[in-house]
């Protein structure tokens, strides 16, 4: 058995020392009330008994307690798993599948590699003109879907131009801070876009520190053919039935334009970042994204090579103080239902205590 505490040793020692302290004095002093050992509903010591006990099933809980073993899934739940999206106006190029937007392709492989690394935690952010943390890391992969069902373009209007590599200082701040909070957690990163800089300026280079990063991919979607872009109005324009396409007006012809995916940057990111480059078309089977990602210690290990995961033992302990829990709500509702009236309402026992007078 080993354990996996949800706060820092020196912090869970510091509390479990403090409990321990509170806890042994309330006994001694309920043991030494009269009646203390009796039988009736009133013995003090009993009822600090049970509030220990559901204190010290709290504590082990939160050591999280477990038996190594266990499959996959339970090794995936020590990994951070960061998306960092394009969402600029390339980004719904109808070039996909069948001229569907980029952004349909970016939206099912976020949620197809969030189901093959169920348990993880999932951090979601976004660039276009600026870089934006959109989800911080979480377990709840329904609050990833919705915040990936809602993502958008950038408005149109807003549009001045964006660089591939705008989100660097906010990935790299969010990946220190992963490290230091969970250096034992390995760090994945999906970078999803189609390398095309709209920034007049060259992009700048990444520069992620060694380790990191542990793996993940980089995604390119779109075709060397291109696609138009439908305009995003913002919140105010309803329904995008009506919109337009966006208008290339740098040669003066009128004419829609056109997003061109650029893999050459985009293998340029994947070799800054460590991570192989894998371009996506509608179809694409979800194991190449799992497989060149290289997810390092995810993967199964061989028949014999000895466990693979971690059984966590902790909802056993938790089970436990739930129900003493229940049982000391029970009791507190009890004694407060048996309240006189004047105890629970002062201003209704004034008059009774100006009649007395």
């Amino acid at each position: 058995m080993n354990l996996q505490p949800v706060l820092p040793w020196w912090l869970m020692a510091t509390v479990i020392a403090v409990a321990g302290l509170f806890l042994a004095w309330r006994l001694v002093l309920a043991s030494r009330e009269p009646g203390a050992r009796g039988r009736g509903h009133g013995s003090q010591l009993r009822e600090w008994l049970f509030r220990g006990a559901l204190v010290l099933l709290l504590l082990a809980a939160a050591l999280r307690p477990g038996v190594p073993g266990g499959s996959v899934q339970a090794a995936a739940a020590d990994v951070n798993v960061f998306f960092v999206v394009d969402t600029s106006s390339s980004i719904v190029a109808e070039d996909y599948g069948d001229r569907s937007p980029r952004l349909d392709g970016v939206r099912r492989d976020i949620m197809a590699i969030a189901g093959e690394l169920a348990g993880a935690r999932f951090s979601l952010l976004t660039f276009d003109s600026n870089a934006v943390v959109r989800m911080p890391l979480t377990t709840d992969t329904s609050a990833l879907d919705t915040a990936v069902a809602v993502l958008q373009p950038q408005v149109t209007a807003f549009s001045k131009g964006s660089s591939i590599t705008s989100a660097r200082k906010l990935l790299t701040e969010r990946l220190r801070s992963a490290r230091d909070s969970h250096p034992e957690r390995p760090r994945l990163v999906y970078y999803l876009g189609d390398g095309e800089q709209t920034s007049a300026a060259a992009p700048e280079a990444i520069r992620v520190d060694g380790g990191l990063v542990n793996g993940g991919a980089v995604l390119g979607y779109g075709t060397p053919e291109g696609g138009r872009m439908k305009e995003n109005a913002g919140p105010r324009s309803g329904s995008d039935g009506g919109a337009g396409y966006i208008q290339d007006r740098t040669t003066g012809t009128g004419r829609d334009a056109l997003s061109v995916i650029d893999e050459g940057k985009l293998q340029w990111i994947a070799g800054q970042l460590g991570v192989p480059y894998i371009h996506r078309s509608a179809g694409d089977a979800v194991a190449p994204m799992m497989q060149a990602a290289d997810p390092g210690k995810l993967e199964r290990a061989p028949e014999g090579a000895g466990p693979d995961g971690r059984s966590e033992l902790y909802w056993i302990f938790a089970l436990g103080a739930f129900l003493l829990g229940l049982r000391e709500a029970f009791l507190l509702l009890r004694q407060w239902r048996r309240l006189p009236a004047g105890r629970l309402n002062p201003d209704a026992a004034r008059p009774l205590a100006t009649a007395r007078k």
